[in-house]
């Protein structure tokens, strides 16, 4: 039996940081990623969703497996249901944030990650899409 290609994780709760983490590792691991690199695209995916627990209060993570010429990769979408971000350029700016905590969210994953896009429309949510 084949391995799907895509899916999504629901994210309700803080908890659902705990699923997602092992959902992209099962998913890096069986692409053959190197150690560093499920490192990287756990931990990324992990402050992503912190971010929608923490800001939108719920969304969704949406994932693909990619082949690019034959390299094995993985996007991964998260949809926030909150009000978005009014100031992408500040938000990706290290050191910023607004809960508190040390503003590592964005910037982070974005620095996890190969590829980063975002789009968010004020009162209707914010995607980020993250290639790794």
């Amino acid at each position: 039996m084949s391995q799907p290609t895509q899916g999504d994780v629901p994210i309700k709760s803080e908890n659902d940081i705990v699923v997602v983490r092992r959902v992209v590792r099962d998913l890096v691991t069986r692409l053959s990623f190197g150690v560093t690199d499920v490192t990287r695209a756990v931990t990324g995916a992990s402050e992503l969703t912190r971010n929608i627990s923490l800001y939108a209060g719920t969304g969704i993570m949406w994932w693909t497996t990619l082949d690019r010429h034959g390299a094995a990769g993985l996007e991964l979408r998260f949809e926030g249901h909150g009000l978005g971000i009014s100031d992408i350029e500040l938000a990706m700016k290290p050191g910023h944030g607004t809960s508190h905590g040390l503003g590592l969210g964005l910037p982070g994953a974005k620095r996890l990650m190969d590829e980063m896009e975002i789009h968010s429309e004020l009162g209707k949510g914010t995607t980020l899409t993250v290639r790794k």
